[in-house]
């Protein structure tokens, strides 16, 4: 990792700058696989899915046979693993309900707001270099809390047209209803768009590479809401001397070995510690099985020394990462200060790795700077907000005259005549 002491604040955009490629970079390619899945279907998801993962399909769906396979092929530990997260993750999501809120504004105006869930709603799982099973739980498990009617899964599938056992087994444990082989771009399309096979979605969710982000970015151009620009993992650590070297390098590796376009950096206010962990991951990073990846990304990141907590706060927010580690003597500096930032790990024995299985929290968040204006992902997420307003003849009476008022100002002369007809016939 590179090692940057003292910057100064003019080159912080420089220091900060995530190894992303731009939308239009990729839009092009995007939208011609739109096109043809809007006008095509199933045979051009069929012909990108040959072209992109070297596989010919026979059926894009997976079968009940196929799910019922899966169920023999996960050993009970996992399944018991599976279902410990499971349970912490409804926990946390179950909490998160809210009752209806309901006030009367003015004598005889009673306005009242109440959620609703999403009907159809598509997840979008990787399913590559690292099955991310993981992220069923955090998705499948609050759309079913919500009330989503329907659950449908994208996932790519392997060289052998087979989808990993632990997506399936966690697909039906959490309730997705349906179930498609197809990955990348031409997954999203198929949700955007539907197909002969694929039902259209109203929301996507569920995190990806690049091309997958930026898919997810213009299916919104088509009525498609989406959960947030989420693309390749990062984390950001502040560090003291009060932190542990191993832990610390331990998770900069847990995520750059992630993508080769995931990005780790770690802030200190200790140059000693810098020098510890970049130690630390020296050792570490050799006995990876995906350490060839994990040396990419490290290629794409930094250790920062900075001079004081306050100015490390400001680069911290200044940069809004995906997920913020603190390890600190003056950790509640930190922790009541951060502005910006997906998900916080507090302490020693706060490893990212928690948040991404099994503490309860979700581990759908916002990268590339997202998280200065996008929250993870919630209970919330999965619905929406609809408000209602009864008015009976005194409230009208009450409000009336100002809205005449108002919509008149505005030259707005039909909103007045609403107001005006009723006013008379009640005088």
């Amino acid at each position: 990792m590179k090692k940057i002491l003292n910057p100064s604040r003019t080159d912080w955009p420089e220091i900060l700058k995530r190894p992303t490629q731009t939308v239009t970079d990729i839009e092009q390619t995007v939208n011609q696989i739109f096109d043809e899945i809007r006008t095509k279907g199933n045979s051009a998801v069929a012909k990108y899915t040959d072209l992109f993962d070297g596989i010919k399909l026979d059926s894009l769906v997976v079968t009940r046979q196929e799910i019922e396979e899966a169920k023999n092929e996960i050993s009970s530990e996992l399944k018991e693993a599976i279902k410990l997260a499971k349970a912490n993750i409804e926990k946390f999501h179950s909490a998160q309900k809210t009752e209806k809120v309901s006030v009367e504004t003015t004598s005889g105006v009673s306005c009242w707001q109440e959620k609703k869930p999403i009907q159809k709603v598509g997840l979008y799982i990787p399913g590559g270099t690292a099955p991310l099973f993981s992220s069923i739980l955090m998705l499948a498990i609050p759309a079913r809390l919500a009330g989503c009617e329907e659950i449908i899964l994208c996932t790519p599938p392997s060289k052998e047209a087979r989808v990993n056992p632990a997506i399936l087994y966690t697909a039906e444990l959490c309730g997705v209803t349906k179930i498609f082989k197809i990955g990348g771009i031409q997954a999203i399309g198929a949700m955007t768009f539907g197909t002969e096979d694929v039902p259209q979605v109203y929301k996507i969710f569920g995190p990806g590479n690049q091309f997958v982000t930026v898919a997810k970015q213009l299916a919104t151009k088509y009525q498609v809401a989406i959960d947030m620009p989420a693309g390749p993992s990062e984390l950001l650590i502040f560090a003291d001397d009060s932190a542990k070297a191993a832990y610390v390098a331990s998770d900069l590796l847990s995520q750059a070995e992630h993508g080769i376009d995931s990005q780790v950096i770690l802030i200190s206010t200790s140059e000693k510690l810098l020098d510890k962990v970049s130690d630390e991951i020296e050792v570490q990073i050799n006995a990876l099985p995906r350490q060839a990846i994990a040396e990419r990304a490290i290629e794409n990141s930094r250790l920062i020394l900075i001079d004081s907590d306050e100015e490390a706060l400001e680069l911290i927010n200044e940069y809004g990462p995906e997920h913020f580690i603190v390890c600190a003597e003056n950790e509640s500096f930190f922790v009541n200060g951060i502005a910006n930032a997906g998900s916080v790990f507090i302490g020693n024995y706060a490893p990212e790795s928690a948040g991404d299985y099994a503490s309860g929290t979700n581990h759908t968040l916002p990268t590339n700077g997202y998280a200065k204006q996008y929250s993870g992902v919630n209970l919330d997420s999965f619905m929406k907000t609809i408000t209602f307003q009864k008015i009976s003849e005194a409230g009208i009476k009450e409000i009336g005259p100002s809205i005449e008022l108002l919509a008149e100002a505005e030259g707005l002369q039909a909103h007045k005549n609403a107001v005006s007809l009723r006013l008379k016939d009640l005088e």
